[in-house]
């Protein structure tokens, strides 16, 4: 009566619930197993489940159309070389073989240059340097492939049904979530909740979170604005906000921030129930918390929540380890598709105490009408589900899983070594003639040399930083977007979404801080007398040393008094130049 569905006692016919619906599978190539899951690092792989864990059915008497083999069918390792396609003039030939004397760990993520190849190789033929993975990853071809292949040949139907159709997508959905569970290397007693993006996820949490007097919210100040938000959800319900100082690279210091946790703690067993909000990695300082400070704030008597939507892209995550009550992720900063899917992986202990603010369709078993008697869901995961989840995009979420597991074990190491790179020659460029610095860098830089497969950074790799004039001065953000535009170069400028990480990196702290109620953009703006921002590089799966050489390249163009000169003036002539 409330459920989108009706359910039957009957024997074999309960499919109003997942775990008791026939079990589907989707045939997966043997090959591509091979190539995502053999070349991965054991440590890794094994967290993960094997193909091969995924018989396929005995009774082929229905849905025979819809269990097809599905297949990346990636070119054959053999057939490709392993020699990046780095020589694009005599002066980046000369630099690669540079970069690769005081990086020579960098040749062992020659699997990430096989993969530009077979899978990200529009990037080369487009001519576009995209280095904008904060703000999302580039897709795989193969990915698209696998998956449109799979949507043409299948039915998939609404999962709050008992049709063949709307059995497929449940197992597809199940499927989905054991994948997630699996990557994140969750212990038993987590589960799913499948949300719009990694904001929707935090949501979730802050609406249904039991704040009250006496309770309190604990988050950096070097945080999303959807970690932001969850302070209004605090402060409406009479909890103290209590913020976490980011330092002037961005995150927190350790004991700053365990002195902060410490005073506000709950006070008793029975005291109201306090919330500590933490992000694994700044999208915008390039800084680390650490890990370990969840097992701390629990410790304390903190209800834990771990924002890892930019950490996860580059980085293991294993819950095993880190027992955080709840993490959010989007899975296209991931791994590029699809859009419009992201995960709340939560312990079912920590579901049970948020108190969900309303019900929807899917949420509910049964509800009185007229009247007030509502029966939320059996199933945990969906009574937080609203709706009709996103379920024609959760297969892709499985198969990119897979797909990224093989590749992640890579990713520090080459992305360490290309950030170091960078951040070096953007930092030793000087203006032509008056030879002062062409940019100056504001995020964290890396200190620990990775140089194994496996070995996980003490940074990601974003770069935030500010084009200077020749005298020093901020260039407009808007100007240097508007010259990486005309080199084609895909960055990204202002403040991320994160305004307290951007204050900490701009020295901004104090006119932060006395900010008035009704303040804008453009007032802030006027009052400081400069666009505020900065411009930010972030790698990703894709990247590889063309990139940094080519922004590298564009910073030299901007140190060149007469490309500067010849670029700023068409900036002026542009509409968006003359509105400024």
């Amino acid at each position: 009566m409330g459920h989108s569905h009706s359910r039957t006692s009957s024997a074999g016919l309960d499919l109003g619930h997942a775990p008791n619906t026939p079990a589907i599978h989707r045939k997966r190539s043997s090959a591509f197993s091979a190539l995502t899951l053999g070349c991965a690092s054991a440590p890794y792989a094994v967290s993960l489940p094997s193909y091969g864990d995924y018989p396929p059915r005995e009774d082929r008497s229905s849905f025979s159309d819809r269990d097809e083999k599905r297949s990346f069918d990636p070119p054959p390792l053999y057939a490709i070389s392993t020699t990046p396609d780095i020589i694009e003039d005599a002066a980046a030939d000369r630099a690669y073989k540079a970069f690769l004397k005081e990086f020579p760990q960098y040749q062992l993520t020659w699997m990430l240059d096989v993969l530009r190849r077979s899978d990200f190789s529009r990037l080369d033929r487009s001519g576009e340097t995209y280095v904008d993975y904060m703000g999302a990853s580039i897709y795989p071809e193969s990915l698209i492939r696998v998956c449109h292949g799979f949507l043409l040949r299948n039915l998939l139907g609404n999962t709050h049904s008992v049709s063949n159709t709307s059995r497929l997508s449940a197992a597809c959905a199940n499927e989905a979530r054991q994948t997630v569970l699996s990557f994140f290397r969750a212990p038993p007693g987590y589960t799913v909740v499948f949300t719009a993006n990694a904001s929707g996820a935090l949501k979730l949490v802050g609406e249904s979170f039991p704040f009250g007097p006496g309770s309190a919210y604990v988050l950096g100040a070097d945080s999303h604005n959807s970690v932001h938000g969850i302070r209004k959800f605090a402060h409406d319900r009479g909890a103290e906000v209590c913020y976490i100082d980011a330092t002037e690279v961005g995150g927190f210091d350790v004991a700053h921030a365990k002195d902060v946790l410490a005073r506000h703690r709950p006070r008793g067993k029975d005291a109201p129930a306090s919330l500590f909000a933490m992000t694994g990695q700044s999208n915008i300082s390039n800084s680390k918390n650490p890990l370990s400070m969840i097992e701390f704030a629990a410790a304390q008597g903190y209800c834990t929540l771990l924002d890892a939507a930019a950490l996860a892209p580059t980085s293991v995550i294993s819950l095993t380890e880190t027992p955080v009550d709840a993490m959010a992720v989007s899975f296209y900063k991931m791994f590029g598709f699809p859009t419009g899917v992201g995960a709340l992986v939560v312990k079912e202990a920590f579901l049970e105490r948020l108190q969900r603010p309303w019900f929807a369709g899917g949420t509910v078993d049964v509800v009185q009408a007229p009247g007030k008697i509502v029966t939320m869901s059996a199933e945990l995961h969906e009574r937080f589900e609203d709706g009709t989840i996103n379920f024609l995009s959760l297969a892709p979420i499985t198969d990119g899983l897979r797909f990224l597991s093989a590749y992640l074990p890579f990713l520090p190491l080459r992305l360490s070594s290309l950030t170091r790179h960078l951040i070096t020659s953007l930092s030793d460029l000087r203006h032509d003639r008056e030879g002062t610095p062409v940019v100056q860098i504001l995020s964290r830089q890396p200190t620990k040399v990775v140089k194994t497969v496996g070995e996980q950074s003490d940074t990601g790799s974003v770069v935030a930083l500010l084009f200077l004039s020749p005298s020093g001065q901020m260039l407009p953000n808007s100007f240097i977007e508007h010259a990486a535009s005309r080199q084609n170069i895909s960055l990204r400028t202002g403040c991320m979404c994160n305004p307290g990480g951007a204050a900490a990196l701009l020295g901004l702290r104090d006119a932060m801080a006395a900010l008035p109620c009704d303040a804008t953009l453009r007032a802030f703006e006027q009052h400081m007398d400069r666009e505020l921002g900065v411009v930010r590089i972030s790698l990703g799966l894709a990247s590889d040393y063309r990139d940094v050489w080519r922004i590298v390249q564009f910073a030299r163009l901007l140190a060149n008094t007469d490309a500067r000169t010849a670029l700023w003036d068409e900036w002026l002539g542009d509409r968006t130049g003359v509105a400024l």
